[in-house]
């Protein structure tokens, strides 16, 4: 049997292969894995830039940090925050952390918490302010909306970042988080130190949270001895910021959501709790963590309600 092959078939051919060509390229352009050199270690990250990306605009910048254990990937699909960044303009960064394996395991270096990078010492501090300046040689960041978020060890990371690096961040929004606790029970409690300029934060904490635990204390499900309580580490960031230490306090119908928000502090910063009463170590209207992890809720969207917030809160000096 022969096959007769026409002019007009050979050049549909060439324009449906040359679109598919395109679409790679531009679709390769939108989100990438890149590795970046800090400290004498490969860091590895996933940027995500909208798909509106131009060069002629500034964008604002969200990192968002993996759990202890988790990876880039796995960060993205739980908290579908690529989608987030393609409907409202934003560049997303995912950073990984260090382990013994190159994309497993991975944990940040807290202070007291957690893993491979606590015990190796790992400058992760040092790493994320170097990363964000390379991101800005390379891409267009407006500079007063940098953001940071992440679940558990990656929340402790926003909460540290935010008073590290509060020449850097807007605001942050830890999920699953505290401020500090103990390593094990012969080291003293350690703590996120005093920020240097105001940061406002939105923090996501459930009341059923056995790894994390609300109220702080010991937990059998963590490597750390005992953790602060969410109380502590709002309080915290409430008199650092200056803000009123009488919060308006809004419970949806279910009563199982409710938000506290601390307003009038110094540089329009302001400090939202929202607690969920049944809520477990998980991301918010997210997906599971793991195949075993923890149920999250529905009833509220930890993504959307971040960003809403970020959008809201840029950095003023």
């Amino acid at each position: 049997m022969r096959f007769f092959i026409t002019k007009n078939k050979i050049t549909f051919l060439l324009v449906f292969i040359t679109i598919i060509l395109l679409s790679s390229f531009f679709l390769g352009c939108v989100q990438k894995r890149d590795v970046f050199t800090h400290d004498e270690l490969q860091r590895t990250y996933i940027l995500h830039l909208p798909v509106s990306y131009s060069t002629d605009k500034s964008y604002p910048l969200v990192l968002v940090f993996h759990g202890g254990g988790g990876n880039a990937e796995n960060t993205e699909r739980l908290t579908n925050f690529s989608q987030k960044a393609d409907e409202e303009n934003f560049i997303v960064v995912y950073p990984e952390g260090t382990g013994k394996l190159k994309r497993r395991l991975l944990t940040w270096n807290c202070g007291f918490c957690c893993g491979y990078a606590l015990e190796n010492n790992i400058d992760d501090i040092g790493f994320i302010r170097s990363l964000i300046e390379h991101l800005q040689q390379k891409y267009t960041i407006n500079s007063s909306m940098i953001y940071a978020t992440g679940l558990s060890n990656g929340g402790i990371m926003s909460y540290y970042l935010g008073a590290e690096l509060s020449d850097i961040f807007a605001a942050i929004a830890p999920v699953a988080a505290q401020i500090g606790g103990q390593a094990t029970a012969q080291e003293d409690l350690w703590q996120i130190p005093e920020p240097e300029y105001p940061v406002s934060v939105i923090s996501f904490n459930g009341m059923n949270d056995s790894r994390v635990p609300y109220n702080g204390g010991t937990s059998n499900e963590t490597h750390v001895y005992s953790w602060m309580s969410t109380n502590e580490s709002i309080s915290f960031w409430v008199q650092q910021n200056q803000c009123n230490e009488i919060a308006q306090r809004n419970i949806s119908k279910s009563g199982n959501i409710i938000s506290d928000t601390y307003s009038g502090g110094k540089n329009n910063a302001e400090v939202t709790l929202v607690t969920i009463v049944n809520g477990t170590h998980s991301w918010p209207g997210g997906q599971k963590g793991w195949e075993n992890g923890a149920e999250p809720t529905k009833e509220i969207n930890a993504t959307d309600m971040i960003w809403d917030f970020f959008k809201n809160h840029p950095k003023t000096m």
